[in-house]
């Protein structure tokens, strides 16, 4: 059983990757705040006596089918807004997108202005190659690499098979790979 500190501290924890991760799926800052609030009290009041190792994987379905419905919603909003709107002239049923992702807090050591500016350079294209994957295979993706679960809690985070996550996992990162080479970045 997870203790309220260990909860919180998940949470907390949690919170910026989770948003970002929305992010790159909503490409809406005020709709991926909405959806990363929402898993988290969906997390804490309906799994927050579950064990602390449970969590990660927890939350992140949760995340993932909040992300859902939130597609969900705006698909049957769009049926009914979209015929009322073209009766009024004067008005325009359609959302306007963020247009561009927060760049990653991480923390810089750098001592010259230069590598500073350069690596949030990169920072943002990596954010734009990964919002261009696809749905599972960007999900797949942050799951393994930034939130560092292994292939077993992927596949249960995501509710596929292990070599489903493989599969996803592998595409994305040589679709990326072969982004950054096209944009001129090397390893």
């Amino acid at each position: 059983m997870a203790s309220r500190q260990e909860l919180s501290d998940f949470l907390a924890g949690v919170e910026r990757r989770a948003f970002k991760h929305a992010m790159f799926a909503l490409r809406d800052s005020d709709g991926a705040l909405d959806v990363v609030q929402d898993a988290m009290l969906r997390l804490a009041s309906r799994y927050g006596t579950r064990p602390a190792a449970e969590l990660p994987m927890l939350f992140h379905r949760i995340l993932q089918n909040a992300i859902t419905d939130h597609f969900r919603r705006l698909r049957v909003r769009s049926l009914w807004t979209t015929p009322l709107s073209s009766l009024q002239n004067d008005q325009n049923g359609e959302q306007t997108e963020s247009e561009a992702l927060e760049a990653l807090d991480v923390g810089s050591d750098a001592d010259e202005p230069a590598g500073e500016v350069e690596r949030a350079q990169l920072r943002t294209i990596l954010d734009e190659e990964i919002a261009r994957l696809p749905r599972r295979q960007r999900e797949a993706f942050l799951l393994r690499y930034w939130e560092d679960l292994n292939v077993a809690e992927t596949a249960l985070a995501m509710g596929c098979s292990e070599g489903s996550v493989k599969t996803h996992c592998s595409r994305a990162a040589h679709a990326l790979a072969e982004a950054l080479a096209a944009r001129g970045i090397e390893r």
